[in-house]
Parts: C-alpha cells; sequence; structure tokens
C-alpha cells in the first residue's frame, strides 16, 4: 500500500474471491482495456485500498492520475463506475467529502482508491478525460 491517511478511518472492504473483469474506458482517447482479475494472482496491494479499482488499474498497467498516493485525501483518481458499480464497497463519508471537490460529479462517481470491488459482478469504469496529468516527470 502506498501509505494511509492517518485523519481518516479507513472503510470496510470486503475483497474479491472469485475472479471478474474490470474494463477501463479512457475518455480521452476511446481506447478499452479489459483487465481479467483474479483474486489469487493478480499483483495487489501495492495502492490505494487493496483491491480497489485504483490498485487494479495500476497492476495492470492502466494510468489513472492519484495524486496523494491513494490514500482519499485528494479527488484525482475521480473515475465513473458505469456498470457493476453494485458489486463495489459503500463510498465512505471521507470518500464523499473528497468526492465534493471533484469536477462533473455524477451518480456512479467513485474514488479509483476507495471503490473496492468484490468480484460479483464485471465492472465498466470510465476515466474522464480530465483526469490526465499530461505533465510527466523525468527520472531523477
Amino acid at each position: 500500500m502506498a501509505g494511509v491517511n492517518p485523519y481518516i478511518q479507513k472503510g470496510a472492504a470486503p475483497k474479491a474471491t472469485r475472479p471478474f473483469k474490470v474494463t477501463f474506458v479512457d475518455e480521452a482517447s476511446g481506447k478499452s482495456t479489459e483487465i481479467a482479475v483474479d483474486p489469487a494472482t493478480f499483483p495487489l496491494g501495492s495502492i490505494g485500498l487493496e483491491g480497489s479499482v485504483l490498485d487494479i488499474a495500476d497492476g495492470a498497467g492502466i494510468e489513472l492520475n492519484h495524486s496523494c498516493g491513494g490514500v482519499c485525501a485528494c479527488s484525482t483518481c475521480h473515475v465513473r463506475v458505469q456498470t457493476g458499480g453494485k458489486s463495489c464497497s459503500p463510498a465512505t463519508e471521507n470518500e464523499e467529502d473528497e468526492l465534493d471537490k471533484a469536477p462533473d460529479l455524477s451518480m456512479d462517481s467513485r474514488l479509483a482508491c476507495q471503490c473496492v470491488p468484490d468480484g460479483t459482478q464485471d465492472l465498466i469504469v470510465l476515466i474522464p478525460k480530465w483526469n490526465r496529468n499530461e505533465v510527466k516527470e523525468g527520472h531523477h
């Protein structure tokens, strides 16, 4: 995990126990990438809550902005879970507070670092086109 936010209570999120798919749709490019997630073998636990949409994206090499490192301290990992949202952990009050700062909210908006699917449904996740950090730093 990238770290924890000491100022918020960590939400309870049951982890997936069976394989499922997450399709990431990049609104800026229109590119769609389907990721098969097998909780027994998929690399999880590197950023955000373990098994979160951000963790899945990171493990699959999908670029998704996350300025705070996935600790629910900003809204840069805002995504829209268009399909399968009912299989995801409920948003905590802290997540909702951060989402209030995000542009272009909708009923299916979530912070990717906090949204943990339980594996009972496949997901379609839209990455909004404004969620792109066009400036990349080189190696130091």
